[in-house]
């Protein structure tokens, strides 16, 4: 969609009129009838005709709580009517704060995402113009909208694509493109620099699949400072067979979305590039396929690492991990961040405690829990911190190798796979991981199988926007 801003609105024209709940007198003025059966509840809109024929679409905004989540009255409306709209509809946003004017316009965009990209006959798309009304200047809010809602849309198609078309190196190809689009850096490490370097828990969780693991590299620093402020890690597993460890049939298929954490780290640092922040910023994808094969690693196995420690290998559909700390520790040795947060869709143990309403947080450092807490609740994109207590880390224990990558028990998974990574990590005061396995892929009303959430983009830039303030 195409965003603009006008001053004042036409009433004679197609306009969307944005409605707190209970709240109908303070835009009476604007109404073509009397009492309208509306109330604004969240999520809500009924269409009403103007003097002249134009559509007038009441939407409701619901109570103040609501706030956070207002992309998706936004989302719904235009998901359902704008195959009515004309090229240009208006948006009333003379009460709108600038936090609800971007709100809105992620929504409008997030409405655009078309799941069927690979069916043999597309939807056209028909681009349509939304004008803004309001007497404020709005323009930049406008383009960090749309900024955000496009890249929403292309972590979740990326979330989405299928697993023979989205492979390791599909990644990299996606971050070179972007890198050049948007104006950063991106290096893309292949198999040979892979084994070279000694990325070797990445090249052990890859050895079983044609597709050859890769290391991306992706790196936007304007400040002439040469310190990282914030290192993102990904998980970038584009199939999870779950190696010879092989998971059930049941919903294997969805298991092409388990690079959802490397899809956020892509874009964030896409869009922090966009947004030209006053930041250094580097994201890290370690990618593989997990598949089976007669090279792929055991259950048994002692494997090293970029660290240097061994882990022995009791699982091989606990490899997520195995990935992210090779990227945990090349962070800590060659980026030297202030800030360092992971993201995975990394454990079943996390769906269990949390449900699909939260991602599993775990760090030691409370300012950092307490700054991504309150960013989530205002975005939405809410996190919950579980426990880290030391008594867990005896479920790390191997006779044989510095450690193991699964405890083998059904309990505190999410956990054992955190203070796994945090192995990693050298102690890293400002370390952060984030268990999005519950959020980041799920059912929605807006297609029939289970698909991509885009939770992560607004969590992770906010979280980038309050540290650049700094």
């Amino acid at each position: 969609m195409i965003y603009k801003h006008t001053k004042t609105l036409d009433t004679s024209k197609d306009f969307i009129l944005p409605c707190k709940k209970n709240d109908v007198d303070g835009i009476k003025h604007l109404l073509t009838i009397e009492n309208p059966d509306f109330d604004g509840s969240f999520s809500t809109y009924q269409l009403l005709y103007g003097k002249n024929g134009n559509r007038i679409y009441l939407l409701g905004l619901g109570e103040e709580k609501e706030a956070s989540k207002l992309e998706e009255t936004f989302r719904k409306l235009a998901f359902e009517t704008q195959k009515y709209w004309n090229k240009t509809i208006q948006v009333y946003a003379e009460d709108l704060s600038e936090e609800h004017i971007k709100k809105s316009v992620i929504g409008l965009e997030m409405a655009q995402y078309q799941i069927g990209e690979f069916k043999s006959k597309k939807e056209k798309e028909d681009k349509k113009t939304v004008s803004f009304s309001s007497p404020k200047s709005i323009n930049k809010v406008l383009e960090e909208g749309l900024y955000t809602g496009e890249t929403i849309n292309k972590i979740k198609a990326l979330v989405d694509a299928p697993p023979n078309i989205k492979t390791p190196e599909y990644l990299g190809d996606w971050a070179k493109k972007s890198a050049s689009e948007a104006n950063y850096k991106c290096t893309v490490l292949k198999h040979a620099e892979l084994k070279k370097q000694g990325f070797e828990a990445v090249l052990s969780v890859g050895k079983g699949s044609v597709n050859k693991p890769v290391v991306i590299i992706t790196e936007y620093t304007p400040k002439k400072t040469k310190k990282v402020d914030i290192a993102l890690v990904g998980k970038g597993i584009t199939f999870d067979s779950g190696g010879l460890s092989i998971k059930p049939s049941t919903n294997l298929h969805y298991m092409k979305s388990d690079m959802g954490g490397a899809a956020v780290v892509l874009g964030v640092v896409e869009l922090v590039a966009k947004l030209k922040l006053d930041i250094n910023i580097v994201g890290i994808v370690c990618s593989a396929e997990n598949a089976v094969d007669a090279e792929s690693y055991r259950p048994g196995d002692v494997i090293n690492s970029y660290s240097g420690k061994t882990i022995e290998i009791i699982d091989t559909d606990a490899e997520g991990r195995l990935v992210l700390a090779d990227g945990l520790s090349y962070a800590v040795k060659h980026i030297k961040p202030e800030y360092l947060i992971d993201l995975a869709t990394l454990t079943g143990s996390v769906v269990r405690t949390l449900g699909y309403e939260a991602a599993g947080m775990f760090t030691h450092n409370q300012d950092m829990a307490s700054t991504m807490s309150n960013i989530g609740y205002k975005v939405h994109e809410r996190v919950w911190q579980l426990p880290m207590f030391e008594e867990y880390k005896s479920d790390l224990h191997s006779d044989i190798a510095d450690l193991r990558n699964f405890s083998g028990k059904p309990l505190t998974g999410a956990t054992n796979a955190a203070q796994f990574l945090e192995s990693f990590t050298e102690d890293h005061k400002n370390w952060m991981h984030l268990d999005i396995a519950g959020v980041s892929f799920g059912s929605s009303p807006y297609a029939k199988m289970k698909s991509a959430s885009g939770y992560g983009i607004q969590l992770i830039t906010e979280f980038v926007k309050e540290k650049a303030s700094k």
